[in-house]
């Protein structure tokens, strides 16, 4: 179901076309917001990530599933939260059928929708497929066993594991949208003209402030150490390996697009532009535990690794008040076992495996991160489970 409107569509730059607008600093304008997050590979330099050759099928249910949802004392349908909500796209499917699939504001299934932080998920993926290849023979190395130029320095010291599970303990704060924060001077340092490359700009953050692997701290910085690793391991990009390793094997329709910095080296924190079903294959390939379309292509226990917490202080309810964390990849609480891909201003796969059930959120919230609006979409990803699952 495809909307030319959206709430505030007037301020998101309806009338203009939504324009896509410039290459800024962030915070981006509002009116720029909708047509730079379904267009950042006309914005900024990106490789290709090719599509299948032949798409995997969907299915499509026959009549779109009707589901309500409680919040805040209230019942809720879908309806009412897409006219409330700044999703750009919302897709649900079981299995491999797709139950429910809307785009707002102009937005179409034609049209990339960028994933923001949900790449670090695709980038521990490929962590465990390059182990399963021998490329990488251990978590536990450090990050200097592959990248030289990280030698001698806290993240070079750092193994894979506390990377994975964003503890590496090095000093690193993350905060969006603030001029001279640590986010603002390591992309000035990845994407100026003069830029030193990623290694060497990830080599400026040289203050340990924790042992490794003893206390969670968000930070991009964390999956750019995996990236750089992976790409020396493997010995090819990152969006050439996201492509015959997982892209074409899961059957994608659509190319994607992962953004470079100025040296040719991907962001590995961000950035991977899809069509919305290719993102909600990318969750039923996880629902499935890494099996989809008739192959394993995802390690099954890497899988189990990625989505279960290792140690105590990354369990959800003690690590935060509410999520936990794997590799590179948000655990929900309660008895089912449940994740998440998150991004700043609204993304979101939530993936419940033993249903194989995926809900997909692209969105334009003018907050990055912290917006009220994030405890309602949970709300929505558990009244569905409770429909499903009953």
């Amino acid at each position: 179901m495809f909307s030319d409107g959206g709430p505030d569509a007037v301020a998101y730059g309806s009338l203009a076309g939504y324009p896509i607008g410039g290459r800024i600093a962030p915070p981006l304008p509002q009116h720029n917001l909708v047509g730079a997050y379904s267009h950042w590979d006309d914005k900024y330099p990106h490789r290709i990530v090719a599509r299948a050759p032949v798409a995997a099928t969907l299915h499509r249910a026959p009549v779109e599933l009707a589901l309500t949802y409680r919040f805040q004392g209230a019942t809720h349908d879908l309806a009412d939260y897409l006219s409330r909500h700044p999703a750009t796209g919302l897709a649900i499917a079981q299995n491999d059928t797709i139950l429910v699939e809307h785009y707002q504001y102009a937005r179409t299934d034609r049209d990339k929708m960028l994933s923001q932080s949900m790449a670090k998920t695709i980038v521990s993926m490929l962590v465990g497929i390059a182990i399963r290849e021998g490329a990488i023979s251990s978590i536990d190395r450090t990050a200097a066993d592959y990248v030289p130029a990280l030698a001698g320095t806290e993240y070079g010291k750092t193994s894979l594991r506390a990377l994975l599970h964003m503890a590496s303990g090095v000093a690193y704060h993350e905060v969006y949208d603030t001029p001279g924060s640590d986010n603002a001077r390591f992309s000035a340092m990845l994407f100026g003209p003069t830029s030193p490359g990623a290694a060497k700009a990830v080599a400026t953050f040289d203050t340990r402030s924790a042992p490794p692997d003893t206390r969670f701290n968000y930070a991009g910085i964390e999956t750019e150490v995996l990236g750089l690793v992976l790409t020396a391991a493997t010995k090819t990009t990152l969006s050439d390996y996201l492509t015959s390793r997982v892209w074409q094997p899961m059957g994608a329709e659509a190319d994607a697009s992962w953004t470079i910095d100025t040296k040719g080296q991907e962001t590995a924190f961000c950035c991977i532009g899809a069509v919305l079903r290719d993102w909600t294959r990318i969750g039923l390939l996880l629902a499935h535990d890494g099996a989809w379309n008739g192959r394993q292509i995802v390690p099954q226990q890497w899988v189990m690794d990625m989505t279960t917490p290792e140690a105590d202080f990354l369990r959800p309810r003690t690590m935060t008040k509410f999520y936990g964390y794997g590799y590179q990849t948000w655990i929900l609480p309660g008895p089912r076992r449940q994740f998440v891909l998150l991004g700043v201003h609204g993304q979101a796969i939530f993936v419940d495996p033993a249903a194989h059930l995926v809900l997909v959120h692209t969105a334009v919230r003018l907050k990055a991160s912290g917006d009220p609006a994030a405890a309602e979409l949970v709300a929505l990803w558990q009244g569905l489970v409770q429909q499903i699952v009953r």
